[in-house]
Order: C-alpha cells, then sequence, then structure tokens
C-alpha cells in the first residue's frame, strides 16, 4: 500500500527538491502552500484553517515550510510568530492525523550561532544562544521554533526529528525563486559584489538535504533526534568565487577577484545593517561534524564544489548581462 507523505511550503527550494525525491521513491506526496496553487492545499502558518485535512490519511510529515530572512529585520515576531506557531499547528494536525513521525527542517542557526569564537567543533548537542553575538531574528526564529516542537513532541508522545542543515546550495528548478545560500551564487554572478568578504560559509547541496530528510522518516534512530547536515569543511567566499570563474567561462565575467580589508567591511557595517549582521564573523572558521548523519541515516553528501557549481550552472542565464541592439 503506497504511503503518503505531507510535505510543507511544497514551492519551497528544499521542499521541491524533497517532493521529487519522494515520488520517485514511490510515496504520494500531499504538499501544501500558503496561496491557492494548483497541485497544492492551501495551508498557512499563521491560521489553523487547512491543517487538518492537510495532514488528513498522511503516513509521515516534511515540516519544511519556515520564514527564511537572515540578517537584519525590522520586526522579529515577522519571523518568529510564524516559526513557532506554525509549526504547533503543522505538529497538532501530525498528532491527530496519527502520522508516524514528523520530520522538521531546522537550521545551522539553531545550534551554531551566538557562540564566542572558539575551535569548538558544533555537534547536534549545540543550541545557539538567542542573545548571543552574531544572532539574529532568523536564529532566533529557528531556536524558538525547535524547541517548542520537542516540547510538543515529549508531552505528546510524537515522533519527531529535526534536521539542521546549514547554508544550502545547489540547482534552481527553471523559473524558481533563487532563495537560501543560493543568493550569494546569484550575487557574484550578477556583479553584485565589488569584492569578498573573508567570511567562510559552511555548504550543503539541496539534494543531500532532501535525501537526509526521506531517510530521517524511516530510519532506526532517526526519531527523537537531531542531525547536522553539511557537506564538510567550511568555504571561503573568495574561493567560491574562483570556483565560479574556472568553471562557467563567459557568464562568471563579472565574479569579482578581490578580497575587501576586514576594515571597510567594518566600516561599512556602522552604517548598513546587512554588513552588520556578518561583521562579527569576518575571519572566523566554524567547525562542524556530520558523523552523526552518516552514521544514523546512511548519508553520504557530496562535495561543496557540486552544490556551488548546480547553483552557478543555474543561474547564469538568470545573472547574463542584457543583449544591447545593435
Amino acid at each position: 500500500m503506497t504511503q503518503r507523505v505531507l510535505v510543507t511550503g511544497g514551492s519551497g527550494f528544499i521542499a521541491g527538491h524533497c517532493i521529487r525525491l519522494l515520488t520517485d521513491q514511490g510515496y504520494e506526496v500531499r504538499a501544501t502552500s500558503r496561496t491557492a496553487a494548483p497541485g497544492f492545499v492551501r495551508a498557512d502558518l499563521l491560521s489553523d484553517d487547512g491543517w487538518a485535512a492537510a495532514a488528513d490519511g498522511c503516513d509521515y510529515v516534511l515540516h519544511v515550510a519556515s520564514p527564511v530572512r537572515p540578517g537584519h529585520v525590522v520586526d522579529e515576531d515577522d519571523l518568529i510568530v510564524p516559526a513557532r506557531e506554525g509549526t504547533l499547528r503543522v505538529l497538532r494536525a501530525a498528532r491527530d492525523a496519527g502520522v508516524k513521525r514528523v520530520v522538521l527542517t531546522s537550521a545551522f542557526h539553531a545550534a551554531g550561532f551566538g557562540h564566542p569564537h572558539t575551535d569548538h567543533v558544533f555537534t547536534e548537542d549545540d543550541w545557539s544562544v538567542l542573545d548571543g553575538p552574531g544572532m539574529d531574528a532568523y536564529g532566533r526564529s529557528k531556536v524558538l521554533a525547535e524547541r517548542a516542537a520537542w516540547e510538543f513532541a515529549a508531552r505528546e508522545g510524537l515522533e519527531l526529528t529535526t534536521m539542521l542543515p546549514v547554508a544550502v546550495m545547489g540547482p534552481v528548478p527553471s523559473g524558481g525563486t533563487v532563495s537560501g545560500a543560493n543568493h550569494i551564487v546569484q550575487r557574484m554572478l550578477g556583479g553584485d559584489m565589488p569584492g569578498f568578504p573573508d567570511l567562510h560559509i559552511p555548504i550543503v547541496d539541496v539534494r543531500d538535504v532532501a535525501s537526509a530528510h526521506v531517510a530521517a522518516m524511516t530510519a532506526d534512530g532517526a526519531a527523537g533526534e537531531r542531525f547536522l547536515l553539511s557537506s564538510g569543511p567550511v568555504v571561503p567566499l573568495r574561493e567560491i568565487g574562483a570556483l565560479l570563474r574556472a568553471h562557467l567561462g563567459p557568464a562568471a565575467a563579472r565574479v569579482p577577484t578581490r578580497t575587501l580589508p576586514n576594515v571597510v567591511v567594518r566600516l561599512g557595517a556602522v552604517f548598513n545593517p546587512q554588513l552588520r549582521a556578518f561583521a562579527g564573523e569576518l575571519g572566523h572558521v566554524k567547525k562542524i561534524s556530520n558523523t552523526k548523519a552518516r552514521r544514523v541515516l546512511g548519508w553520504e553528501p557530496r562535495p561543496s564544489s557540486e552544490a556551488i557549481l548546480a547553483a552557478g550552472e543555474t543561474l547564469a542565464v538568470r545573472s547574463a548581462p542584457p543583449v544591447r541592439a545593435q
């Protein structure tokens, strides 16, 4: 008998790859959207309407939907309220529908932010510090939503697994919205970066994020666990740029080649809230372990270079300068 999986935020980047993989593996998929889109069940994180019907008859739930806006935001509740309350709505619907397990998309922002700079290797045992250095509204939304989910699961006896991907890159479907860390690649290709800040980015391929979600639905030992998802060592921004220039030819002509001095970035951060969000991370290299996902889920991620180039190849056409009429 075909098993049914509910995927929330079905039009999103990660959810779209989850849906394709689930379909390829023979699952029946029901996906939600906050708008009345063809092929989706309408359900909004800010409303109870539609969630009971969406979860009804489902064996598993992948709760992927959540607002994503790293950096400065004017009103933090715009992120925190839908993340936390929306998660609880989905979990209540899953409980009432008798699903076997919920896999929740959290983020590395819920584990590796707000800490002092040390040589600590981050694992699933770590939680971000809500008011720590470098923490933002997005990170707080992820911490509060995930903690609320664990409290609910413990109280209600619901099987829960949470996934904590680092910066997600990879192929963007034709016509799809650019999201996640693909914005970094898009800005490079579009010539929107005058140079590279001394930042190091932990990367994971979206296809590997999807495979981890699907594996976590049924893997023995996955219930009640968190999993950090990272392809390996962090990558300096300048290396991302060099990789694009080396493989994409003319499409990467506007990718910068110089590194911005830290003093210049810090000066700009005085006036620019977006720069302020990462100025404290300049020169810092975070260490992240993916051992647990490999061991429990049998997960084998691609090298980060594959995620970067897949993103670059699918975004190159969008970022190409317009052809001027002669």
